[in-house]
C-alpha cells in the first residue's frame, strides 16, 4: 500500500496527528522531567572538575619551572665557586697591584652572584612551597566535586534506566507521527511549542477557553475549530486549536453537575421544610 503523502491528509487528519505528537512529545518532556537538575548538576560539576584539573596542571607546570629555575641556579653557584677558586690561586701569582684588583674585584663579583642565586633559590623554594600548599588545596576539593559527580551520575544512570525504553518507545512514535506531517505544519507547531513555556504547541477549547492561555475564545471561533475546516491558532498565545472531541479529550460538565446539586440540595430542603410543617401541624 502507497504511503499517504502529508499535503493530502485532511485538516481533521492532521489535527488529530498533531495532537497524537503534543501527547508523546509530553510524555517525554515528563520523563525528563523526573530527572530534574540532575543532569545541570553534572554538566556544571564536570566543568568545575575540568577547571580544577588544568588549575592543578597548570600548579604543577609551575613548580616544575621553579624546579628547573633552581638547578640552574645550582649550576651557576658551582660555576661561580670554581671561578673563585681558580682567581684565588691566580692571586698567588699577580705581578703588580693592577692584576691583583682585578682578581679581587672578579673574586667579589663571583661571591655576590653566588648570593644573588642562593637569595633567588630560597624565593623559589618558597614559592614551591605556596604552590604545593594551593595544589594539596585544590586536589582536596577536586576529591571531593569527584566524589559529588560520582553520586549525581549514579542517581541520573539510575533514572535514566528506568525511563529509557519507554522514553525510546515515545521517540520512535514520535518520530513516525512527524514524518505524516507536511514539513511546513511541522515547523510551525515546533517553533510553537518551543516558545510555548509548558512545552504544548497544540491544546483543545476548555470551558470555551484556550487550554493553553485560559483566554476566553469567541463562540464563532469555537464553532469554527468544530467544524474540522481549518488550522485555527489561538489569538493570544499563538497555540494551534483543537476541538475536544477530535482530541478524543472527555471534559467534564462542571456546570451540569452544579446544577444538579443545587437542584438535589432544594429537594432536600423542600422536604425537609415539609417534614417539620406536617410535625407541627401533628402537634
Amino acid at each position: 500500500m502507497a504511503k499517504k503523502d502529508p499535503t493530502d491528509l485532511s485538516v481533521e487528519e492532521k489535527l488529530k496527528t498533531l495532537f497524537q505528537l503534543q501527547t508523546a512529545l509530553s510524555s517525554i518532556d515528563e520523563k525528563r522531567a523526573l530527572r530534574g537538575e540532575l543532569p545541570l548538576e553534572v554538566e556544571d560539576l564536570e566543568a568545575e572538575i575540568e577547571g580544577l584539573t588544568t588549575r592543578i596542571e597548570r600548579i604543577k607546570a609551575e613548580i616544575d619551572e621553579f624546579d628547573r629555575a633552581i638547578s640552574q641556579k645550582r649550576g651557576e653557584i658551582i660555576e661561580s665557586q670554581n671561578l673563585v677558586e681558580r682567581y684565588k690561586q691566580q692571586l698567588n701569582d699577580v705581578r703588580n697591584n693592577r692584576e691583583y684588583d682585578t682578581l679581587s674585584k672578579e673574586i667579589e663579583f663571583q661571591s655576590l652572584e653566588i648570593e644573588l642565586c642562593n637569595k633567588k633559590i630560597g624565593e623559589a623554594q618558597r614559592r614551591i612551597e605556596e604552590k604545593n600548599v594551593e595544589l594539596d588545596s585544590a586536589a582536596a576539593v577536586l576529591e571531593e566535586k569527584q566524589g559529588d559527580l560520582d553520586v549525581k551520575k549514579s542517581e541520573l544512570d539510575e533514572i535514566m534506566d528506568e525511563t529509557r525504553v519507554e522514553e525510546e518507545r515515545l521517540r520512535e512514535k514520535a518520530h513516525e507521527l512527524e514524518a505524516k506531517i507536511e514539513p511546513r505544519l511541522l515547523t510551525s507547531f515546533k517553533r510553537i511549542r518551543k516558545n510555548a513555556r509548558n512545552g504544548l504547541g497544540i491544546v483543545y477549547v476548555q470551558r470555551d477557553a484556550c487550554g493553553g492561555c485560559f483566554n476566553k475564545i469567541p463562540p464563532q471561533r469555537q464553532l469554527d475549530i468544530k467544524m474540522h475546516k481549518k488550522i485555527i491558532v489561538c489569538e493570544y498565545c499563538g497555540r494551534i486549536l483543537i476541538d475536544p472531541e477530535l482530541a478524543g479529550v472527555k471534559l467534564d460538565k462542571v456546570g451540569n453537575v452544579e446544577k444538579k446539586t443545587r437542584k438535589r440540595s432544594t429537594t432536600r430542603k423542600s422536604a425537609s421544610s415539609k417534614k417539620v410543617t406536617d410535625a407541627n401541624d401533628m402537634a
